[in-house]
């Protein structure tokens, strides 16, 4: 057993002996500093419409039928610990999606722009791999049409969320951060009912297939402090109605140190919601009597040591974990290890003087032109390297304990690690990135499934870690 085995599984007796058993059923009581030698600095805070920065039924049956292997060694047959999130990988959730026809009213959210879909009105750099995709899956994405018809994804089809959490258990990646949109959550909206839905659809998948998830808000779009009662406003009805954290039953939600585990994404940028009111939030998800009793995991801006308003140094020190948002931030192998040679191990530091956990934030890529118009490839995947590269020096470096992987779905902004298609439309002026490694060959539609699930046992101490990215 190597010397990280070693301390990992040191940890997690560690951790079980404080817990207990209890916590075994999950049930519980209770986003530019880009380096000296990095290649870019792109502006990431806004999301692909204006509501997000990173940015049901639930019975187990399902018609995905994603059984097969794709390399016969991908599969993971034990359920993730339920106690800690230290030795885990989990990756960011959009969810996002909407297309007509898919039992909303929404029609195209997130595929294009201003309620339409097609070559000029395209807000998506990478085309999802719909091979394996029941024909209720598909919507027909008709002004695509090249001499051959392309199909894309609902979020709100069942069956493909509880496909996505069958992938995760293939490639043995641990779970993901389903994202809540504040500005989604008024009750009765369209928005709203999609937003429940797709948390339905994620708590079945996990406990279907042995994953977690657990909530993450993001507060982007949020105009003041007094916005903030949104949030506590929808915190309140996930835990009356849904049940977030209180169900004896969902072993699927994520837990650690025996608390259910919640996420406020989008402190520490000085936007105009952050003061006193978001420090009470933060107070109310750790210590309500009813509401209260959580893990809270804050996601911040990547200077946040250096913030020095002082309620958010308050709202630091409540919250148990800390995530500083590093899409962009670096975009090379030059960047990512001067970045964790100096602020990623002075995070590490702090958050261990602090008695808190430290979840680092990795990437594959970065591409936006359909979006914006601009920086088609901008951060280049290089086959893989550019995210081991982070892996790499977030676990010998920094001395990272987990991970958070940005994202799971995420196409808008090329960050996605989910199957992408390698034949995409050909329908200028929309391009769409592909698995290509750089320039040698196409890479299978579940590389980075599978690279993922690579990262997930170098954070357990599974495999030997070295600089270059395992070969496949």
């Amino acid at each position: 057993m190597s010397i990280r085995q070693i301390f990992l599984v040191t940890i997690q007796l560690i951790l079980a002996a404080l817990v207990g058993t209890g916590c075994s059923d999950g049930d519980s009581d209770g986003k530019h500093d880009a380096g000296d030698g990095a290649a870019t600095d792109v502006d990431t805070d806004s999301d692909t419409d204006g509501d997000t920065d990173t940015d049901v039924d639930t019975d187990s049956d399902t018609d995905s039928d994603t059984d097969s292997d794709t390399d016969g060694d991908t599969d993971s047959d034990t359920d993730v610990e339920e106690y800690s999130l230290v030795g885990k990988v989990m990756c960011g959730y959009q969810g996002w999606f909407n297309t007509p026809g898919d039992g909303t009213t929404r029609g195209w959210v997130h595929w294009g722009k201003g309620g339409n879909f097609s070559p000029t009105e395209c807000s998506v750099d990478m085309w999802p791999d719909m091979s394996e995709m029941g024909q209720d899956e598909k919507f027909l994405a008709s002004e695509f049409n090249d001499g051959k018809d392309h199909y894309v994804f609902s979020s709100h089809n069942r069956n493909t969320v509880l496909r996505h959490f069958q992938w995760m258990k293939e490639y043995g990646i641990d779970g993901v951060y389903l994202q809540r949109f504040v500005t989604e959550t008024t009750p009765d909206s369209a928005p709203f009912e999609h937003r429940n839905d797709v948390l339905d659809y994620c708590k079945a998948g996990a406990n279907q297939y042995g994953r977690k998830y657990a909530v993450m808000y993001d507060l982007s779009g949020l105009n003041n402090g007094g916005d903030i009662q949104r949030v506590i406003d929808d915190w309140k009805f996930l835990v009356d109605e849904k049940k977030v954290g209180r169900d004896n039953t969902d072993t699927g939600y994520m837990t650690h140190k025996g608390k259910p585990v919640v996420a406020v994404w989008g402190l520490g940028f000085a936007r105009s919601y952050e003061g006193e009111e978001s420090y009470k939030l933060i107070e109310l998800l750790k210590n309500d009597p009813t509401y209260g009793g959580f893990t809270v995991m804050l996601g911040v801006d990547d200077d946040w040591r250096s913030n020095s308003d002082t309620w958010f140094q308050q709202t630091l020190q409540a919250a148990d974990i800390i995530s500083p948002w590093m899409v962009g931030r670096y975009g090379d192998t030059t960047g990512v290890n001067n970045w964790a040679g100096s602020k990623g191990t002075e995070d590490q530091k702090w958050c261990d003087e602090n008695n808190k956990e430290f979840l680092p934030v990795i990437f594959p890529g970065f591409s936006w032109v359909n979006l914006k118009g601009e920086k088609f490839d901008h951060i280049k995947r290089k086959g893989g390297q550019f995210l081991w590269d982070q892996v790499y020096a977030n676990l010998t470096t920094v001395g990272a304990r987990m991970l958070y992987v940005a994202m799971f779905d995420e196409v808008d902004e090329g960050t996605a690690i989910f199957k992408v298609s390698n034949s995409p439309p050909e329908t200028p002026p929309a391009q769409f990135l592909t698995y290509y490694d750089d320039g040698e060959s196409f890479l299978p539609s579940d590389e980075y499934l599978w690279l993922v699930g690579q990262a997930t046992k170098a954070v357990r101490g599974e495999i030997d870690l070295n600089q270059t990215r395992p070969a496949r």
